[in-house]
């Protein structure tokens, strides 16, 4: 279908149109939680603060190429995470108010989410007039989080498996000014912790993870329950604190510690969580541990696929009735059990990051609808076969189109046959290829407009879609979609005041038959296609995989040494004015080969070496082989994706 002409008073009634219709193909308005929308130009927009003043996604796409920094396109919205931080901080408060809660909130920024220095930096930033403070798991988490310059009220929790090692940084931490706490994982911890302490001098506040008997929900739903790999048991507990009573530490405790899982998809989950934990942590207080912190964990759950329901992709809650819930459930086991509130902490990260970045990329269709007209062949010496074959296309209709559809499924399969047996040529077998999927095409038409459901229909459906080539690899920027199946959006940049007439699925660039996307958000459940339009000859056709900001940038893998891709921060000011900022190239084929244990330069001075012999051999002449060397030297100067021909080229 071709755009609508733009006509006097027209645009306004076109946008009225799109607000209607994109958000039922693609779902932006449910899951774009009012940072996306489509503009009268049909091009999709951001709006970091969720106002009116928008970031057009195919401009920018544009002003970047012209830079030399074509897609695959990493760009991020720093603003975003500004506005997420203030949205999940103003939610604790607004609880606080509402429930007459005895104490404050206190969230920290999980490192593991997203450790880019970019990120955390700018959370960071914006988390001083929050007292935003850091967790970390690991030794080489926390040395990053000693790099950036918190608040001094700022919490830095330490949770994971630790070693003597760890715990001796997180005192040289406390020794730095930082207001450490020491998450206990196991009862030798505690152990490790007496040691340390005495070697240093310094005693930084613990806290205890719990084990809680409450699992949460989703694909993580593991990390909470009696099987969960961390936390203490409730006799382990009660080891803990009698270990730390006997070495005269006991006031060194100060936090009570949970986490049932991340992306936590059921509010039931989070309340019966969060009621178990207040439990315990009144429990403690009535013994005399003096525990003033407590950390609800991560969990605070994203809807991806704008469904609103607690299916694996989305949440059946808001951010403000996860604060509610929390606060409220506190509250109520303290004030039964007349206890003093604590200050409440979350570890929040996903909700945080996920919307902040999305990854463009341009794709072209597998299947070239001219090559029909490329086949020639003798009309006289066509198979009688191939004759029956062009009658079923010409004849099938919507009331035979069954009949017809299995009919040519023998024929296709006794020309195959022939073609076999030597009895068919090439380029009979081309045309057999080529109206048996014509033939599809029109029988999956008529099974549509009949809501014909059988296996035979729903198979050819599934075949039929048209694979998207697309310039990135799943395995470096959507990993989560490879593993775990995860479903993001995905929706063009432009052309969305075109009604999308093909069903397709994302193929990648590596060598790899995982290396595809080919389930995609619904409303209600998930489909094995999205919505694409027609790829123009000539012309680039832009997607965006959104919702990105949460663990890919950290887990996204080397596989066929496919390296980070472009990447730029995009920013919208007080005036509406668009800004690039941070514009940067990906990684080169001479970075990568590093990962591999590779030297750029030594394979260079090999490759030199191999012209010089042949040159030496006169099976070269001179000219060719610095021809060979220039090109190749060239080469591993560019990024690891292909340089499309729509494309800028690279700088």
């Amino acid at each position: 279908m071709n755009p609508p002409t733009t006509q006097p008073g027209f645009a306004s009634s076109l946008e009225t149109a799109l607000r209607r219709s994109v958000p039922l193909i693609y779902g932006v308005d449910r899951w774009g939680n009012g940072y996306f929308g489509v503009n009268a130009a049909g091009h999709l927009v951001v709006r970091p603060e969720r106002g009116e003043k928008g970031i057009d996604l195919m401009e920018a796409v544009r002003e970047l190429e012209a830079q030399g920094l074509p897609a695959p396109l990493l760009l991020r919205f720093p603003q975003i995470l500004d506005k997420q931080l203030e949205l999940l901080n103003e939610a604790f408060q607004s609880a606080i108010r509402e429930f007459d809660y005895e104490n404050t909130y206190q969230g920290v920024y999980p490192m593991k989410v997203n450790p880019q220095r970019e990120v955390a930096a700018r959370l960071v930033a914006a988390g001083h007039k929050y007292r935003t403070g850091l967790e970390v798991g690991t030794k080489a988490e926390l040395f990053l989080a000693l790099g950036h310059d918190t608040h001094p009220d700022s919490l830095l929790i330490c949770n994971g498996f630790k070693d003597d090692e760890f715990m001796e940084m997180a005192l040289r931490a406390h020794q730095l000014g930082r207001k450490v706490i020491i998450v206990v994982e196991q009862v030798k911890e505690v152990h490790s912790y007496v040691r340390v302490t005495r070697r240093v001098g310094v005693t930084p506040l613990l806290g205890l993870r719990g084990k809680l008997y409450t699992r949460g929900s989703g694909k993580w739903e593991d990390s909470g329950g009696e099987t969960s790999k961390f936390g203490l048991s409730t006799i382990e507990m009660l080891e803990a604190i009698r270990l730390l009573r006997s070495e005269g530490l006991e006031d060194q405790l100060a936090m009570l510690h949970f986490h049932i899982g991340s992306q936590v998809t059921d509010i039931r989950k989070v309340k019966a969580a969060v009621r178990e934990a207040s439990r315990v942590y009144a429990k403690l207080r009535e013994l005399g541990a003096p525990i003033r912190y407590l950390n609800v964990g991560g969990g605070l759950g994203i809807d991806y696929d704008g469904s609103g329901s607690s299916s694996d992709s989305s949440v059946n809650y808001s951010v403000q009735e996860f604060a509610n819930d929390v606060v409220y459930t506190v509250a109520d086991i303290c004030r039964h059990d007349e206890v003093e509130m604590p200050t409440l902490v979350s570890e929040s990260g996903r909700a945080l990051t996920v919307y902040h970045s999305l990854l463009v990329l341009s794709s072209e269709t597998r299947f070239d609808a001219n090559l029909q007209a490329r086949v020639e062949f003798d009309p006289e010496e066509k198979s009688p076969l191939l004759v029956e074959m062009t009658e079923i296309l010409e004849e099938i209709n919507v009331k035979n189109y069954r009949e017809y559809y299995h009919d040519a499924l023998q024929r296709r399969d006794e020309l195959f046959s022939l073609f076999d047996l030597g009895y068919l040529g090439i380029e009979e077998r081309a045309q057999a290829e080529l109206l048996f999927h014509e033939i599809c095409q029109k029988a999956l038409h008529y099974a549509m407009l009949t809501k014909n459901r059988s296996e035979d229909f729903v198979l050819l459906a599934k075949a039929l879609r048209k694979k998207y080539v697309s310039n990135f690899s799943v395995f470096q920027s959507i990993p989560d979609s490879w593993t775990i199946g995860h479903l993001f959006p995905v929706v063009p940049i432009h052309r969305l005041d075109e009604t999308p007439t093909e069903y397709g699925i994302l193929a990648d660039l590596s060598c790899d038959s995982d290396g595809k996307i080919e389930n995609f958000i619904d409303a209600k459940t998930y489909k094995d296609y999205v919505e694409l339009h027609e790829a123009r000859a000539g012309e680039p056709y832009y997607l965006a995989i959104c919702l990105l900001g949460a663990y890919q940038d950290i887990m996204g893998c080397y596989h066929n040494l496919f390296g980070r891709v472009n990447e730029a921060h995009v920013l919208v000011g007080e005036d509406g004015e668009v800004r690039i900022e941070c514009a940067q190239r990906g990684e080169r084929i001479r970075d990568v080969v590093s990962m591999v244990d590779y030297s750029a330069d030594k394979l260079i001075e090999n490759v030199r070496q191999q012209v010089a012999n042949r040159v030496a051999d006169k099976r070269l002449d001179p000219e060719a082989g610095e021809s060979i060397l220039s090109s190749i030297e060239r080469t591993i100067e560019r990024t690891t994706y292909l340089r499309d021909h729509h494309n800028a080229p690279e700088s």
